[in-house]
């Protein structure tokens, strides 16, 4: 895209709004790839989380340390020896169409939740009556105690817990709600939203923040600008060159190779807003095509190098990479090195004899390939180019966001529109432990993949049971070493990367993903 093309689409979408582009209190948000699906339990993609992080909110929070903390809530009560939680909701709580917001509001949301979310389905199990007794009071009757509980309530990807009015949680999980009602700080502009390309928020008026300084995603939200429109420019250089004239005021992320020129700059900041980094992972097909055979799925992850891929797409700087990793992330209580030798690069030959003892006949191996992320680009072109020199017969489809979201959900055998090999980009805080790891999930619960080992689940329930760290920290060993060997994922490293905005930016918070709250231009 070229950047008079940028000012030219900016100008007809924006038209009415030329006004407010020029106030102080209106950011200019711009990234990659922006929304496609907006229900905030439509889809794991990045943008949809950051979007319904800003418009709902949950009974709790996560603040910078990874503690849960109250949002909507204003605490708790233990009783039966911690197997019933009543929890209290604050005063002052309105959604976005006015209606106050009550407890029958927040069962109805968790209901919902709980059927898509992988901590969520664990927690139904281990439930026996979600209530609501009154209008500000919601009790968990839980069949055994469930200290995560508030956390898993809290997180924010994926997926949010998001309270919406009951007449919308009614809508059945599978199929998308087109009306976002949220009780957030800002609100969703339905009229001005372009798929892929703008999503404007409004601060809501009537939001009382918590009275406490926020932290994580934890705290006060304060709503500082009237408005946010955020959008998409596919090309990095344009992104820069909109930064440095002023005419947007932050980029999600920026390319390696452009950071001198923002860096420079008298005008511009720029820094590393998730301090856990991202964590690059690709997902096989369990179920259709050649990656449904386990042994060609070990050959694929001994061609890969993860460091080589990353590089590619954020350059080798110290520090900014850490490869090989395992199935959890680099810090984490779960963190170990159980099933590492299974990683790759191995020598082309010593690949090539495991093709061959696969029973590989230069089947098609699909790779969906993102082109509007150029770090997934550019690490999708690394991928693709190591499978074919080691004797994959790659077909490497490119395409873009919204058609990968809804090309990955198909079961079909790659010769009917199936797929083989995707790569996933999430937080580092999505893989900490076996709780939150959708990609260690197996049966009814997996992720888009679909693999199928009954004991991965027995091991995940042993770990949620134990509250032993240690005992903990053998499964976790136990877990990575069988989703090594049966190749559930493959982990490629985990990285950080810059964001860069303008000086006159300012409350910019360190958390995993963007936050528009605690935000101000002057």
């Amino acid at each position: 895209m070229k950047r008079r093309h940028f000012l030219a689409g900016a100008a007809a979408l924006a038209a009415p709004s030329i006004v407010h582009a020029q106030n102080s209190r209106v950011l200019r948000y711009v990234s990659s790839a922006g929304v496609v699906l907006t229900d905030p339990l439509a889809t794991t993609i990045f943008p949809t989380f950051i979007l319904g992080l800003q418009i709902f909110e949950s009974l709790y929070s996560v603040d910078e340390q990874l503690r849960p903390r109250p949002q909507m809530a204003a605490g708790h009560a233990l009783e039966d020896d911690g197997k019933r939680w009543v929890i209290t909701l604050r005063d002052g709580l309105r959604f976005h169409d006015g209606e106050p917001v009550l407890a029958r509001d927040c069962v109805a949301s968790i209901n919902r939740w709980m059927k898509r979310d992988g901590s969520g389905q664990t927690l139904a199990l281990r439930l026996d009556a979600l209530e609501a007794p009154d209008d500000r009071t919601v009790v968990f009757r839980l069949k055994k105690p469930f200290s995560q509980l508030a956390y898993v309530l809290g997180k924010t990807m994926p997926y949010l817990t998001a309270v919406m009015p009951a007449r919308l949680a009614a809508a059945d999980p599978t199929q998308p709600i087109t009306e976002l009602v949220g009780s957030g700080p800002y609100r969703f502009v339905a009229n001005e939203f372009s798929v892929n390309s703008l999503a404007v928020l409004q601060r809501f008026e009537a939001y009382r923040p918590r009275d406490e300084p926020p932290s994580g995603t934890s705290g006060g939200r304060i709503a500082k600008l009237d408005r946010v429109e955020w959008r998409v420019i596919p090309e990095p250089s344009t992104q820069i060159n909109a930064l440095l004239t002023g005419e947007i005021d932050w980029i999600a992320g920026v390319s390696p190779d452009l950071l001198p020129a923002v860096q420079g700059h008298p005008h511009s900041v720029v820094d590393v807003i998730d301090r856990l980094g991202s964590y690059a992972v690709i997902r096989p097909n369990h179920v259709a095509g050649p990656t449904a055979n386990e042994a060609v799925r070990r050959a694929i992850m001994a061609t890969l190098d993860g460091r080589e891929i990353i590089a590619a797409a954020i350059g080798d700087a110290p520090g900014m990479i850490t490869a090989p990793i395992g199935v959890f992330a680099p810090g984490s209580p779960s963190a170990n090195s159980a099933g590492m030798e299974h990683l790759g690069p191995k020598p082309l030959a010593e690949i090539r004899a495991m093709l061959k003892q696969a029973g590989y006949a230069n089947e098609r191996l699909v790779l969906l390939h993102q082109r509007d992320v150029a770090t997934q680009d550019a690490m999708l072109q690394v991928i693709a180019k190591r499978l074919v020199e080691a004797g994959f017969n790659v077909d490497d489809q490119v395409m873009d966001l919204a058609t990968v979201v809804k090309r990955r959900n198909s079961r079909e055998v790659p010769d009917k529109g199936g797929w083989s090999l995707q790569l996933g980009i999430g937080s580092c805080v999505d893989s900490f432990s076996p709780m939150l790891n959708i990609g260690l999930r197996t049966g009814a619960a997996a992720w888009i993949g679909w693999p199928g080992d009954p004991v991965m689940e027995d091991l995940r329930d042993r770990w949620l049971d134990s509250a032993d760290a240690a005992e903990q920290k053998r499964l976790a060993g136990k877990i990575q070493e069988a989703a090594l060997s049966e190749v559930l994922v493959i982990p490629l490293g985990s990285y950080q990367a810059s964001s860069a905005w303008r000086s006159n930016v300012s409350g910019i918070l360190k958390t995993n993903m963007p936050i528009m709250w605690n935000v101000s231009k002057s």
